[in-house]
């Protein structure tokens, strides 16, 4: 004998996956624009003083690990959610 699911639980872990999908999508799409205006600037930066390309070169790469960080922490807790899911108890009886 299979026990089923609640709909009301499969109506919350759906909106869970969806959410969590959205988000790191959405965090993924804001920090790729983030990382071309930080290149271009930079890259702008070299054109007009190319006497100073390691010093802006390595406060670029310094920037886009930090806006990549973002996706990152995105991404840990879409997994938290999905996986561990800790409003579980509180929404699925």
């Amino acid at each position: 004998m299979t026990q089923r699911a609640a709909p009301h639980a499969v109506d919350y872990f759906l909106w869970t996956v969806i959410i969590a999908s959205l988000g790191l999508a959405f965090a993924a799409a804001v920090c790729g624009v983030a990382q071309a205006l930080a290149i271009r600037r930079g890259l702008e930066g070299i054109a007009r003083q190319p006497e100073a390309t390691g010093q802006i070169q390595t406060a670029m790469i310094l920037g886009l690990a930090f806006i990549e960080s973002l996706v990152i922490y995105v991404l840990l807790v879409s997994l938290i959610l999905l996986f561990v899911n800790p409003f579980a108890k509180f929404f699925v009886q």
